[in-house]
């Protein structure tokens, strides 16, 4: 399969854990999206800014990316709110954009700090770190032109976003315990925390995470995927009523774009870790 693998797991309801190279920096790519989210609930309750407030999202907002919006062609008025699903779910770039510049991209790292995540830090939205790789690159044009695959692969070790000393950056354990504190009412008001995970629940992508559990347990979660980088992290509950949070992060030593053994990997790896919570808790 070729691909270096970093995990942590943990009780969301007590205190056991698992992991492997658990505070090792790793790029966060599309899981980013977590902390915004948090950022936009957490204000919308301390009264800082509308869910329901409108935005107007024109073509010349669009971010590069195959989901939502940023696929789209035609002016589009959307809320707040509806703009954070479709960062969610279906990892909507443009929609994650418009939220950032809403938000400030310097309180979203504030409120990571205030929450301990030291080395949980937000360089710049997807624009950025989207043109930013196809600058590295050298490349021009619309991403579903990219021939990944014919690129050389030193070329793309010396991209920025594609290095997490560089580029927007966490650990698997600090994302973890966002989500412990996400799922316990600890990272803002219970409300915002509530709605957090409502959206995190909407996700569409079932290829990863989910893949890994049976249909009676429910998973929440977000993907993150670039040359190379593909991670989701999540917490899945048991029908028993025991939570865990699972953070996987992956970096393959190819480049291809589609690797279905490693998103089956996410979900296989992640149940493992999670069945070694439960048996010693048992």
């Amino acid at each position: 399969m070729g691909a270096q693998g970093f995990i942590h797991a943990l009780e969301v309801d007590g205190d056991k854990e698992v992991g492997l190279h658990s505070d090792t920096p790793v790029i966060m790519a599309s899981v980013f999206k977590i902390p915004v989210l948090l950022e936009l609930v957490k204000r919308a309750w301390d009264g800082d800014v509308d869910l329901q407030e409108r935005i107007v999202v024109r073509p010349g907002d669009r971010v590069m990316g195959p989901t939502g919006l940023s696929a789209m062609l035609d002016d589009a008025e959307v809320s707040l709110r509806d703009l954070a699903f479709l960062m969610m779910s279906i990892s909507d770039n443009t929609a994650t954009d418009v939220v950032i510049r809403r938000l400030g991209l310097d309180k979203i790292n504030q409120t990571l700090a205030d929450l301990g995540l030291d080395n949980t830090v937000l360089v710049g939205d997807c624009n950025l770190l989207l043109s930013s790789l196809i600058e590295d690159l050298g490349l021009t044009g619309a991403e579903a032109t990219v021939e990944w695959t014919k690129i050389d692969p030193a070329t793309f070790a010396q991209c920025r976003s594609l290095k997490a000393e560089e580029t927007t950056r966490t650990t698997p354990r600090e994302m973890s315990n966002l989500l412990k504190m996400i799922w316990r009412d600890e990272a803002a008001h219970p409300g915002a925390c509530a709605e957090a995970r409502r959206i995190l629940a909407l996700q569409a992508w079932r290829d990863r995470l989910t893949s890994g559990f049976p249909d009676e347990v429910m998973v929440a979660g977000k993907t993150g995927t670039l040359p190379a980088i593909r991670n989701e992290v999540g917490v899945v509950a048991y029908p028993d009523g025991k939570r865990y949070a699972v953070a996987v992060f992956t970096k393959a030593q190819s480049y291809q774009w589609r690797r279905p053994p490693i998103d089956a990997a996410i979900g296989k790896t992640a149940r493992m870790a999670v069945e070694h919570l439960r048996a010693e808790s048992n």
